[in-house]
């Protein structure tokens, strides 16, 4: 693929865990990466990554919930690797408790980064990708979406994002613009070692706790959900949207 042709995905919270694998697969597949995340110097290590294995890449220090740090940032984008035509909303944050003890600060903050995030950072992407005729958004629910003691806020916010998404679908198909969701198990990362300090356990421990629930007998790994979103951000992908993937190892019901 050459530079004038190269597709450009921008990836939020790609400093690490998830995000960070993804902007890795998806530059590994030819893409030219915007990595994300509120911090810009925490993108280094990922940036790094891409480019000393040849890919293109730039760090960009943006708060997705701002409308306009998020648009100041895509139009960076724009400018310094071209167009954005794949968005992968990966932002979140845990702010979990019991709804007893759960603040409106609580609620707040993960309602504005998962929700307001991608709402924000897809109406920026969308012209460009209208204006291409092609587009490839790919939102990060969770198998929390199906409830999650302790966490009705972020179970809230994964399942609107997963109405986002199909609306999204149908809004924008007629444009070349697919929206689909992954829906990630347990997964290790530093959210899910924050879970585990939540609830008390030792984090090898609580990894070997959930492994005996899935029935692949394993727990999931950032690359493991990179990849479904690989597929959902390809070429390959046209003719599938509005649709959400548990990467969860097995059936959740």
């Amino acid at each position: 693929m050459s530079t004038s042709e190269q597709r450009v995905a921008i990836v939020t919270g790609a400093a690490r865990g998830i995000g960070a694998a993804t902007a890795v697969r998806l530059a590994h597949e030819g893409r030219a990466v915007a990595v994300l995340d509120l911090d810009e110097a925490a993108c280094k290590d990922t940036v790094e990554k891409i480019t000393s294995a040849g890919g293109r890449a730039i760090a960009v220090g943006c708060d997705v919930a701002d409308t306009e740090r998020a648009e100041a940032a895509v139009a960076r984008v724009a400018e310094e690797l071209g167009a954005p035509t794949v968005l992968v909303n990966n932002a979140g944050v845990l702010r979990d408790n019991l709804l007893f003890k759960m603040s409106d600060a609580d609620w707040d903050t993960v309602m504005n980064v998962h929700l307001r995030g991608a709402f924000v950072m897809t109406r920026a992407c969308q012209k460009h990708m209208v204006d291409a005729g092609f587009g490839r958004v790919v939102n990060l629910s969770s198998s929390s979406a199906l409830g999650n003691r302790g966490q009705v806020n972020y179970a809230a916010a994964k399942a609107g994002l997963q109405g986002f998404t199909k609306t999204l679908a149908k809004e924008l198909g007629k444009f070349g613009v697919t929206a689909n969701a992954v829906a990630p198990g347990f997964i290790v990362t530093d959210m899910t070692a924050a879970t585990a300090e939540r609830v008390g356990m030792d984090f090898d421990e609580f990894q070997a706790a959930a492994a005996t629930q899935i029935p692949v007998q394993r727990v999931g790994r950032p690359e493991d959900v990179a990849g479904a979103i690989a597929f959902f951000a390809s070429d390959d992908a046209g003719f599938v949207s509005g649709q959400v993937m548990y990467v969860a190892g097995g059936p959740l019901n």
